[in-house]
């Protein structure tokens, strides 16, 4: 009864659970792209897209996918091969023992009329899989807690599923081996299965039980007579042979009852094999109900992940598709730590210490942000800080093996921060660079928002922003001025410039007006003339200093080899510093 009861609960709690999750791919919105969109149309645009992949060409697409990605996980084959040992023992060995043993009254029966779990090849099969998923665990504990693979963090989630494996696997391989030795386990099998009356006939299969079967009894001893063994060996065969396999088959188990056999009897007097029977069940059952709110959901959404985004065209994909997309990839994400190895921003990590740089631990904030859990200013901070400093170069969205698009889900959650929050730091980011290339996907007044904040947050200051209609009269040249942007050594190449004016002619933001000086003030090379020159206020005040995208466009065409955009970072950073101070 109380099997049962628990049984049935977990598979209620998963059932809900599974529901529960894939609501949430449906529900959540994540970035300002999703805002406007509503439940039901996200719902009726994904089966729409479902249907329009599986009736048309796209369907030989997902096959491919389906076998090289997700069944023989080739993209992390490509990456780690030891990764990928200990991935396709978990996950191949898990998944084939379920479909065998677990679910073998339901599976296994209607393939196989012959099925026993203790007949071959069932028993030795079991073991097998068992056994892979004890190597790809043992594999895992390795690259974690021993070698320590770099940037590769551990939390709780990561914890709890090495736990609640091990649990069920070593219960399982005990539990075997404590059966194989229990006197008690022999006597019910015996009672069930053989119907023997005649003691002596009892006693004779019990020897040949014991010299071939590693059963240990407290009533007979080896050596026994060949006789003996003889009569057995004929009762075993007309009343076990055909449910009953040589344990030594199941060699997981076998090895653990010839190391229990001194205890054996004591073991199977304090009833072990019932108490390692309920936690293994029990271990089960938690980890079903677990699964749909464990990182080992992933089974599930990074098979959908996978699929989705090799049929998906970010040009042709309708917005509501997209929102589901990247609510599926928060739960795909299998925390590897993969992306955070191939981070070109991850030595920033090294320095400052925010997880949040590393892309993996970005993903990790995001679902708990997604799911609208309240987070405190700090934790806000670090993750602005971890999103802003991303260089959008693409490297975690490629080696990613649940194929979740990354540097897309960066852009859309990043304009969602610099809406609500102050962004006076994004001008100081690589962000800006990429923004501008992605500005028609934005709503212009959403666009213009960040660069009006900072131009103000400095304005104060410098009054040629906020006037720039005055005659800035010329200034004494301002020596500590220059030494200050001189204390960078890319920046002190201001001096090589000659004005040829070759930045502001490749300048993609001044060829984006008509007159662009009069928009921006000075253009790049008026800001280099004016820092060599030593004049300040025009140097700082110039609002091309805030328009900037951080392109590199005129660092990389400058003859004389001056550190443009490096220059325009360390007068933003300087007018911001002085800003920030009074």
């Amino acid at each position: 009864m109380v099997f049962k009861a628990a049984l049935y609960t977990s598979l209620i709690i998963f059932i809900l659970g599974l529901i529960y999750k894939f609501s949430t791919w449906f529900t959540r919105k994540i970035g300002i792209f999703a805002n406007n969109i509503q439940t039901s149309e996200r719902l009726f645009s994904a089966f729409k897209g479902v249907f329009g992949a599986i009736f048309s060409s796209k369907i030989f697409i997902l096959i491919k996918v389906f076998i090289l990605d997700v069944v023989l996980q080739a993209r992390i084959f490509r990456e780690d091969l030891l990764r990928w040992f200990m991935h396709m023992f978990i996950y191949g060995g898990f998944m084939l023992l379920l479909l065998m043993h677990a679910m073998g009254s339901i599976i296994t029966e209607s393939l196989f009329s012959d099925y026993y779990s203790t007949l071959n090849p069932f028993m030795f099969l079991r073991d097998l899989f068992g056994f892979m998923v004890l190597v790809g665990l043992g594999i895992a504990i390795y690259r974690r807690f021993i070698l320590k693979v770099p940037r590769l963090k551990t939390n709780a989630m990561d914890y709890y599923a090495i736990i609640i494996l091990s649990i069920i696997m070593i219960s399982g391989v005990i539990l075997e081996g404590v059966k194989i030795t229990s006197i008690t386990e022999f006597q019910a099998m015996q009672e069930d299965y053989a119907g023997l009356d005649d003691e002596e006939e009892i006693e004779t299969l019990e020897s040949y039980w014991v010299q071939y079967y590693g059963l240990v009894s407290p009533s007979v001893e080896k050596p026994f007579d060949q006789k003996v063994l003889s009569q057995g060996q004929e009762i075993h065969e007309m009343n076990c042979i055909e449910c009953h396999s040589q344990p030594q088959w199941a060699f997981t188990g076998y090895a653990v009852a010839k190391i229990s056999g001194p205890i054996a009897l004591a073991l199977d007097g304090m009833g072990t094999a019932t108490l390692l029977w309920y936690i293994h069940i029990f271990a089960c059952f938690f980890g079903l109900a677990y699964l749909p709110f464990s990182k080992m959901f992933h089974i599930f959404a990074s098979s959908v992940s996978l699929l989705v985004n090799a049929v998906m065209e970010k040009e042709k994909s309708t917005p509501a598709n997209i929102a589901t997309r990247e609510a599926i990839e928060l739960d795909a994400c299998t925390h590897c730590g993969t992306c955070s190895l191939r981070c070109s921003v991850a030595v920033a990590f090294d320095k400052i210490g925010n997880f949040n740089i590393l892309p993996s631990e970005k993903l990790q904030f995001l679902k708990v942000y997604a799911a609208n859990k309240d987070l405190d200013e700090k934790e806000l901070r670090a993750i602005q800080e971890g999103i802003y400093l991303c260089t959008n170069c693409d490297r975690c969205t490629v080696v990613c093996p649940s194929g979740i698009n990354l540097r897309d889900l960066w852009l859309n959650v990043r304009e969602e921060f610099i809406q609500k929050g102050d962004p006076v730091s994004l001008m100081l980011s690589p962000f800006s660079f990429y923004r501008g290339l992605n500005q028609q996907e934005l709503d212009s007044e959403d666009y213009l928002k960040p660069l009006n904040i900072a131009k103000e947050a400095i304005a104060a200051k410098y009054e040629l922003m906020s006037k720039p209609e005055l005659v800035v009269p010329l200034t004494p040249i301002n020596k500590n001025f220059q030494h200050k942007v001189a204390l960078s050594s890319q920046a002190k190449t201001f001096s090589y410039c000659f004005s040829c004016e070759n930045c502001s002619t490749i300048c993609p933001v001044v060829e984006n007006y008509k007159d662009p000086q009069e928009v921006l003030g000075l253009l790049p090379h008026q800001i280099m003339r004016s820092v060599g020159l030593g004049l300040k206020d025009l140097a700082m005040g110039s609002r091309m200093l805030w328009d900037c995208l951080t392109c590199y466009q005129c660092q990389e065409n400058c003859p004389q080899g001056v550190k443009v955009t490096d220059v325009l970072y360390e007068l933003k950073n300087m007018a911001i510093n002085e800003a920030t101070a009074s």
